[in-house]
């Protein structure tokens, strides 16, 4: 039932990021706003996200299955919020504080408690939680878009989205024992609460490759319309399709390679980095539209099994009690690159041509197959020690 519930929560994750990808035009054309003064609102979602993934960690070490459980609700009001003030610049940019705060917090979250499920049952739980969230992606997208054309008011799509994330939370709480609820039982003779400290280099390490990874990945789909459209000359419907394919051939990867996920790591990353360097460098040397179609989706599976096979190394690794710090470390320093990867392709687009903006975002791809077998053969050698330890803090009994 647990795993379920994990599972339920990417869904509702997911769900709610398609729906918001889906009803962006219409949200900008509520506000009123140009799509210069949409670019400059989008930023506050990283400014809300970055510090709240920071300080979740904590909250999630302490409190465990529950936070989570709490989060996702949030977000699914934060939406309803949005979607229903949004009716200038102003009110746009601080509703988008908030709900990448919201977000980033429940991100957090809800990868800690897949973390913490993988690792009690042994299954690769992580990978297939990201792909349902990229499934969640895709569908929510579409029925937000349907929704839309049958005249429903914006708010319709986040309400549903904001119920389904409280059957969520009340089945990941319910089924939370007294004992998960504590890092350790009061009674049990050891320190009720315990921190866990952090070698921050591995886990820094860790989340430089996801933010590379991520820069890739956001890439595509943040320009794949665009690129399809501009350089390639795909209609419009064609165009649009582009990062419907890219999150659908995400989804599937992440499910079918769950398994080597979690058994071959190393040997993962090494594909999926030069999977995502081979596709996105067809991508730029495409001379038609099936071809470049061919090229994202090659990009996509490899794209796809990254962030999953760094959070599971990092499960591997770090006990319970800080998994959430640790977590919201690595997190927060790869969705640095989830910011910088579209700004980094529309650089290039800018200075020189959006093909070459291809080739540059294949080269990402490529540094990140040399620095990721560097990186984790330093990691198991012993050439960065973990160094995570138990040790009571001053109001625990001795």
């Amino acid at each position: 039932m647990q795993t379920r519930a994990v599972y339920a929560g990417f869904a509702v994750f997911g769900g709610f990021w398609g729906a918001w990808g889906g009803l962006i035009p219409a949200i900008r054309d509520q506000a009123g706003i140009s799509n210069g003064q949409l670019g400059t609102a989008l930023l506050f979602i990283g400014a809300g996200a970055l510090p709240a993934m920071l300080l979740t960690g904590r909250r999630v070490d302490r409190w465990g299955q529950p936070a989570a459980g709490v989060l996702l609700p949030l977000l699914g009001v934060v939406g309803v919020v949005l979607a229903a003030t949004a009716r200038d610049l102003t009110s746009l940019s601080v509703g988008l504080a908030m709900l990448g705060a919201s977000s980033g917090a429940a991100d957090v979250a809800i990868n800690t408690v897949a973390g913490a499920a993988q690792q009690a049952s042994g299954r690769p739980i992580i990978p297939r939680a990201h792909a349902t969230f990229s499934g969640a992606v895709v569908v929510s997208s579409l029925f937000a878009g349907t929704l839309r054309a049958l005249g429903a008011p914006l708010v319709t799509a986040f309400a549903l989205l904001a119920v389904g994330s409280v059957v969520v939370a009340m089945v990941l709480i319910a089924g939370t024992s007294r004992q998960e609820q504590l890092p350790l039982h009061p009674n049990s003779g050891q320190a009720r609460h315990v921190r866990l400290p952090v070698a921050f280099r591995p886990l820094l390490v860790l989340g430089g490759l996801g933010a590379l990874a991520f820069a890739v990945e956001n890439g595509h789909q943040s320009w794949s319309a665009l690129y399809l459209q501009d350089a390639l000359r795909a209609g419009p419907a064609t165009a649009a399709a582009g990062p419907a394919v890219f999150a659908a051939v995400v989804a599937v990867s992440r499910l079918a390679a769950s398994r080597l996920i979690t058994l071959h790591p190393s040997a993962t990353l090494l594909f999926g980095s030069t999977a995502a360097a081979a596709g996105t460098t067809i991508v730029g040397a495409a001379p038609t539209v099936p071809i470049g179609l061919l090229g994202l989706g090659v990009a996509a599976a490899g794209t796809g099994v990254l962030f999953p096979t760094l959070l599971g190394i990092l499960t591997d690794r770090v006990p319970d009690g800080g998994r959430g710090t640790a977590t919201s470390i690595v997190t927060s320093v790869a969705y640095l690159g989830f910011l910088a990867g579209p700004v980094y392709v529309g650089q290039w687009a800018d200075k020189v041509a959006l093909r070459v903006a291809m080739f540059a975002l294949a080269a990402l791809a490529a540094a990140l197959a040399l620095l990721a077998l560097a990186a984790l053969r330093a990691l198991a050698l012993g050439g960065m020690s973990w160094s995570i330890t138990v040790e009571p803090t001053r109001d625990s009994p001795e």
